[in-house]
């Protein structure tokens, strides 16, 4: 494994999340078919794969994986891709729930959290890699560096959002070099620790909905939309390449209409 990790980040030039997840998904395969497989061993695998009820994302991932561990082998071996569902996304956080939610924040740094996460709609490793520096309290901007895929890009967030994030680094004392979330045992936070503030504060809130800091982002995205927000004016707050990733939140608005053309569809019976 440690060889391939070489392979992943010198020859693919990978970033780290990515590299160990490919390394997990390999060590998977090697437990159910043992070391070094068989490229026909792994075809019966992968068939077994896309015929299960795993994620979309879970078994393109793996496809990835399986498909640099054959290379690094010296035998390359490549694997189709599935259709990629179009799904609605669904149980998104609306603006009441969220408004909750930051109610229910027993201190200053929790507020900042779940504000940051609900206007600006920024991804989790990217609120956690945030430095103070990147945070434009003059403009109510959030400079995103590194982002997925290596990109920089500016995220929007409200003046409310801003002045809570303001007060926030005084009572901190942080310094424009620090980053702007800390554990509190001092270290830089990490996913793990943000997936569970975020868990932990909205069972507070008796949200009666799966809550993780994603969700923020399509939240956003959705409350946006519902408000008239303009399709090339979302893309450009969510930072996507490709204006076809961003009218996938176009789908979900349909559920928004049905529930709003129920409130006062005419009775003819």
């Amino acid at each position: 494994m440690e060889d391939f990790k070489k392979f992943l980040f010198i020859k693919k030039g990978l970033q780290e999340v990515t590299v160990l997840g490919y390394i997990e998904g390999i060590k998977r395969l090697e437990k159910k078919l043992g070391e070094k497989p068989s490229n026909s061993q792994i075809e019966e695998y992968i068939y077994q794969m896309y015929n299960s009820t795993y994620s979309y994302s879970y078994k393109t991932n793996t496809a990835l994986a399986i498909e640099h561990y054959t290379e690094h082998l010296g035998r390359p071996l490549k694997l189709g891709r599935q259709k990629k569902p179009r799904t609605i996304i669904k149980d998104t956080l609306t603006e009441a729930e969220i408004t909750k939610m930051i109610f229910c924040c027993k201190n200053l740094k929790e507020k900042a959290i779940i504000s940051l996460l609900a206007y600006s709609g920024i991804r989790n490793k990217e609120l956690c890699d945030l430095r103070v520096e990147n945070f434009d309290c003059n403009r109510n901007q959030i400079r995103v560096l590194q982002g997925k895929g290596l990109k920089d890009g500016i995220s929007q967030i409200s003046a409310h959002c801003s002045k809570i994030l303001q007060q926030y680094i005084y009572e901190f004392d942080l310094d424009e070099e620090d980053f702007m979330f800390y554990t509190y045992q001092g270290n830089q936070y990490t996913s793990w620790a943000l997936r569970k503030r975020v868990k932990v504060i909205s069972a507070r809130a008796k949200i009666m909905k799966r809550v993780y800091p994603h969700l923020f982002r399509h939240s956003l995205s959705v409350n946006m939309l519902i408000r008239g927000a303009d399709i090339v004016s979302l893309k450009n707050q969510l930072r996507h390449s490709l204006l076809d990733t961003t009218l996938h939140y176009l789908n979900s608005i349909v559920l928004g209409e049905r529930n709003n053309y129920e409130r006062y569809e005419p009775s003819y019976l």
